[in-house]
């Protein structure tokens, strides 16, 4: 340590917590209700902010999924969670709601939200628990770990002050929307102690097109189709929803469960399509029969009557366009290949995809502190005693529904209460 003093009338605080979104507070609520004094340092003049923007607002705070679920819906570094959903799971979070005063309920889909649907409700549930706890709060940026013959000693703000404590807990947050505070600085904190962290890239995100007719499409939504990622020509993953069409490319929930990796193997060179399958209720067979049935019953008709039949209005003439048939032809003058070329494009529509939308846009953030650093049984770092980690810092993310928020509140539990010696 410097000639820099701490805080003034600031004693040494047994727990530091960085950052107040969901992780830090449910760590800084945690570790206070087991009788640790504790410190809640916010860079923002008030807490939770990406909190409130959750769900729309409305803040899907959890699934009710079963623990093998939640697992998945990590990839391969979910079973490091097993440790966190066990201590706190679902349902502990669900009680832990209703206790001050916010009951949830479970949409069909599984996806758990505040009666309400007020992301506000949680938070002061979150900000009730921190008080109920007696943590302080410091508004500031911390900037830097106090280390001294490897022992942390505290934090210091970026503007020169100095709070003191032997644990700290990084709850910072990723790169995504770094308006509400989320701009990486838990990486460099980590880094200071010697920890790596896996590249940083987005999750859950919109994926760009260069393809022609992108604008032409803008604000279409097509349901309950297949949608595919294509890597280099070959299927890599698949899942059935909604997609969005957008000024620069595709949106929606399945999409962006998708487009990790899309996003990866971008970035690793490779050639990336999105193929839809429009009719994906019907096999080859079924739909080959149900064209030729139209077809038969209408030879009198333009394909242009097929055209208004199968598909929205502002997809039409670009799936005229490629396959190659004059709208004005008559039913009854198209050929066999042509019919074949028409079921092939209703089962496998592609478009090109060129680039995931910017880091600061994407819902999550991938990548973060090394897993392999990080005991899973306590959060405490393998390399740097009493420092902790929850939240989005580290490299875990998982697909839309709930299971973020829940990997937040879970690892934010365990952190605090590892912390507090429990």
């Amino acid at each position: 340590m410097n000639s820099k003093s701490a805080v003034p009338n600031d004693p040494a605080a047994g727990i530091l917590v960085i950052g107040a979104g969901p992780a830090g507070l449910m760590a800084a609520g945690r570790a206070g209700e087991l009788g640790a004094k504790v410190t809640l340092l916010e860079k923002n003049d008030r807490a939770g902010l990406k909190l409130l923007l959750t769900g729309g607002s409305r803040c899907n705070v959890t699934n009710s999924a079963g623990l093998k679920a939640f697992i998945a819906a990590f990839g391969p570094n979910g079973k490091f969670l097993y440790r966190a959903f066990s201590v706190f799971s679902p349902e502990n979070l669900t009680g832990f709601l209703k206790s001050f005063g916010v009951p949830v309920r479970t949409d069909p889909d599984g996806k758990v939200f505040p009666a309400d649907d007020k992301a506000q409700s949680v938070l002061d549930a979150l900000n009730c628990y921190v008080s109920r706890g007696k943590a302080k709060s410091l508004t500031g940026r911390a900037s830097a770990l106090l280390l001294r013959n490897g022992a942390l000693e505290g934090v210091e703000f970026s503007d020169g002050r100095r709070v003191l404590g032997d644990k700290v807990i990084i709850a910072t947050g990723g790169m995504s929307y770094p308006g509400t505070g989320s701009t990486g600085d838990g990486y460099a904190l980590a880094k200071q102690c010697g920890h790596t962290i896996v590249p940083l890239r987005p999750g859950l995100t919109a994926l760009e097109s260069d393809e022609p007719f992108i604008k032409d499409l803008q604000g279409l939504t097509l349901q309950d189709i297949r949608l595919t990622i294509l890597v280099d020509g070959k299927a890599a993953v698949s899942d059935k929803g909604e997609l969005l069409f957008t000024h620069f490319g595709v949106s929606g929930p399945k999409l962006l469960v998708l487009s990790g990796t899309a996003s990866d193997a971008l970035a690793a060179g490779a050639s990336v399509e999105l193929s839809l399958n429009l009719k994906p209720e019907l096999n080859p067979d079924a739909l080959a029969a149900s064209i030729q049935s139209y077809f038969a019953a209408n030879g009198a008709k333009q394909f242009a009557s097929y055209l208004k039949a199968a598909l929205p209005a502002s997809l039409a003439p670009v799936f005229e366009r490629r396959s190659g048939i004059d709208h004005g032809r008559q039913c009854a003058s198209i050929t066999g290949a042509e019919r074949g070329r028409i079921a092939g494009l209703l089962a496998d529509f592609r478009l090109r995809l060129t680039r995931p939308r910017p880091l600061q846009e994407a819902t999550v953030t991938r990548g973060g502190v090394n897993l392999k650093e990080v005991d899973p049984r306590t959060l405490e770092s393998r390399l740097q005693p009493g420092l902790y980690f929850c939240g989005e810092v580290l490299d875990l993310d998982g697909i839309t529904g709930g299971y973020n928020l829940q990997e937040a509140f879970s690892t934010g539990y365990l952190a605090g209460q590892s912390a507090a010696g429990q």
